[in-house]
């Protein structure tokens, strides 16, 4: 018997036709949960990638798959035991009016050793609330709002009440504080003092001008007069920016008392203004 010649094979493989090409061989795949998907909710199938099958990520474009669901990007991920798995995600993205099934598109992987076969997957599908409510008892088309829980203000009022209560004391003890400090110096400083008596006295009477020396006196620990005010000015320096009034005060005070003519010394210096002024020297030194 004769082999068969050129054309008998030929004439073989036309009758074998398409089908006899080998097929593209199905990957494992980990498909997701068939059932209970709502809008919003990602679905994920890990298609698992033998040695050699590497796979362009991003030759799957995003893309809308039918009504409900939209291709995502997609990524290669290794798993504990270092095998490869490309992780294909569709996400729903549109909500039927009834529980409905959909599918997970078939897909031809074209990787650099081979083609590989991902099977479609179906799914189904819900609305996120009924089409019609029940109608029954508290079960209607319109729910009430949520009653607000009150939240109980007895403790921030509390809180707040004594924080109050504090401060009126704290206030208190400062203004009752301030006012003992003012009636202690008026009684204990001498300048203090003074300013307290001219108060009460007559501006150019001769009481007036004793009440200012006394004080000079007392605040000095000697007699103070024109003669000695530098030695006084000495001793208390934080007295020398009221140097000028001060000696205006003691020419005044020579010519009254001693010569009998007042103001020819030139004018008269205000007794209240200069005691007020030096109630206030007092009072900064003494803090």
């Amino acid at each position: 018997m004769k082999p068969p010649g050129l054309a008998a094979l030929v004439l073989a493989l036309v009758c074998l036709g398409p089908s006899a090409a080998p097929a593209a061989p199905v990957a494992t795949v980990e498909q997701p949960r068939s059932f209970g998907h709502l809008l919003g909710d990602v679905l994920s199938q890990r298609v698992r990638l033998p040695d050699g099958h590497d796979v362009d990520a991003a030759a799957l474009p995003l893309d809308r798959v039918g009504l409900y669901l939209e291709r995502r990007a997609l990524r290669v991920e290794r798993d504990d035991a270092g095998r490869r798995w490309l992780v294909i995600e569709y996400q729903v993205v549109n909500s039927p009016r009834t529980l409905l099934p959909a599918s997970l598109p078939a897909l031809t992987l074209a990787t650099a050793a081979g083609p590989l076969q991902v099977p479609a997957w179906p799914v189904s599908i819900g609305p996120l609330t009924p089409r019609a409510t029940f109608e029954q008892g508290a079960l209607q088309a319109l729910q009430p709002d949520r009653s607000a829980v009150p939240v109980p203000d007895d403790g921030p009022r509390r809180r707040l009440t004594a924080s109050l209560a504090a401060l009126a004391a704290l206030l208190a003890a400062w203004g009752g504080w301030w006012a003992a400090r003012n009636l202690y110096e008026a009684r204990r400083l001498p300048f203090a003092r003074a300013w307290r008596q001219l108060r009460r006295t007559e501006a150019d009477s001769a009481e007036a001008w004793r009440v200012l020396h006394r004080a000079l006196n007392t605040s000095a620990g000697h007699v103070v007069h024109g003669g000695t005010l530098p030695r006084l000015l000495a001793e208390s320096p934080q007295l020398s920016p009221l140097a000028p009034q001060l000696e205006a005060f003691f020419r005044q005070s020579e010519q009254r008392f001693f010569a009998g003519t007042a103001g020819a010394a030139g004018p008269a210096p205000s007794l209240h203004a200069l005691a007020r002024a030096l109630r206030d020297v007092e009072r900064r030194h003494q803090r």
